[in-house]
């Protein structure tokens, strides 16, 4: 089993800088502003011969202004009794202040072994200050500065010397990944948390409650998933902080690495430009869809209601009429757990594989149902085709003007592919490409 070590502390002491340095990542999101991690986030690090989990938690600060802070602080408190290990890091610079003594009393009664980690401690010149902290009964205090590197490299061999040797987990071929996105409030994160049956990432009413992106493991009938939960998507024209454009970044970012993208609305909204426009981001980048319509409870004994969100979602998604969709409720539980038959549907189109010679078959059965149109005093001539990748299902055709295709054979073609294969739920990447060239 792989260690689990977990960073904890107080807002602004500098945890999502050190977990992006050790980890060598930018997972978690870092401004100046207190506050800005909420969520649990991990990453796998690999010291030498050793592995370990790294999880970066929210700031364990006093319940002040926002509504979120109890929620955070349940979250940290989950992470402790979880992980294997502690890293416990304080202000170098600020000295201790009630949050620090008050966290250090929680990591005592935990019974783990805690490190305690003095950031913002630019060089040796200023390795006084750490010894303050001893005044919160702990054996040692390592000096580091999380932003530039010093001390690190002392403290990360003092935490592996004692850990077994692990190889690094790799990722499962057969992990299908899916990314859970929409606008605020659309219910994303209760998705995620129904699916577990419990509470992994924050819940809110508040809009933004989710900065970054929330990555989680789960197995249902035998097959893996990472659950990718992610930040609200709003209009670009609407987004004035800084910390909501990077964490909507982030989420667009998501798509790159599902398979499948799980596009939530909600039922009670309606379907508004903007969800067209998050199902766009995944069509441009062809990952596979699923349109889940949450919140379904308020108009589920509303015939009328239904009828108008139906003909509005037809009209609106009429470019991409292949998404399947799902009617579900985060709130009852309803038919969350069939949004896997969804998305296992989705994924396996996503990976399918079609024989050369059926490809070939199926386009001259093309050319004989639509010949190509005529380019200049000739017609554009289809010569083979062959599928060259999956994930999507990509194909390419072989012509004598690649640069005379017009979208609407190209849209033909598609439609023709997805009928003959059995390709009716995922995207198809379609390219041209001269012969002999």
């Amino acid at each position: 089993m792989t260690t689990v070590i977990a960073i904890v502390g107080r807002s602004n002491v500098g945890k999502s800088t050190f977990f992006n340095r050790v980890s060598r990542s930018r997972s978690a999101l870092v401004d100046d502003q207190p506050g800005i991690t909420r969520d649990r986030i991990s990453a796998t690090v690999q010291v030498g011969g050793t592995s370990f989990k790294l999880i970066d938690t929210g700031g364990f600060d006093d319940l002040g202004q926002d509504p979120l802070l109890d929620k955070v602080r349940d979250q940290v408190k989950i992470a402790i009794s979880q992980a294997d290990r502690i890293i416990f890091l304080v202000d170098g610079r600020q000295g201790i202040i009630s949050g620090d003594e008050e966290m250090a009393r929680i990591l005592r009664q935990s019974e783990k072994k805690v490190y305690t980690v003095a950031n913002k401690i630019d060089g040796p010149e200023h390795d006084h200050l750490a010894s303050d902290f001893y005044q919160l009964g702990v054996e040692m205090v390592y000096p580091v500065s999380a932003a530039h590197g010093y001390g690190l490299k002392i403290l990360l061999d003092d935490i592996v010397q004692d850990l077994p040797e692990a190889v690094p987990e790799k990722d499962d071929a057969n992990q299908v990944r899916i990314a859970v996105l929409g606008r605020p409030n659309t219910g994303k994160s209760s998705i995620i948390n129904r699916i577990l049956g419990f509470d992994r990432v924050l819940v809110s009413e508040l809009p933004g409650t989710t900065r970054d992106t929330v990555d989680t493991l789960f197995k249902w009938k035998g097959k893996e998933y990472l659950l990718i939960d992610t930040a609200g998507i709003r209009r670009k024209g609407k987004v004035k902080d800084k910390i909501e454009k990077f964490s909507m970044i982030k989420a667009i970012e998501s798509l790159h690495r599902c398979h499948v993208a799980v596009i939530l609305l909600d039922a009670g909204a309606g379907i508004a430009d903007q969800d067209v426009r998050i199902c766009s981001y995944a069509l441009e980048r062809f990952r596979g869809i699923v349109l889940g319509i949450n919140k379904w409870d308020l108009i589920k004994k509303d015939p009328y209601a239904r009828k108008d969100l139906n003909k509005e979602i037809e009209r609106k998604l009429n470019f991409a009429p292949f998404i399947p969709r799902i009617n579900l409720s985060a709130l009852t539980g309803d038919n969350v757990k069939r949004l896997f038959d969804k998305v296992d549907l989705v994924y396996n189109q996503f990976c399918q594989r079609v024989n050369t010679g059926l490809v070939n078959r199926a386009v001259e059965d093309m050319i004989l149902k639509k010949p190509p149109h005529k380019v200049g005093q000739g017609r554009l001539k289809l010569f083979y085709a062959t599928q060259t990748g999956i994930k999507p299902p990509t194909f390419v055709v072989f012509v004598n003007r690649p640069d005379a295709v017009h979208f609407s054979y190209k849209r033909f073609m598609v439609n023709q592919f997805r009928r003959k294969f059995g390709l009716d739920n995922t995207p198809i990447r379609l390219l041209f490409r001269k012969k002999g060239g």
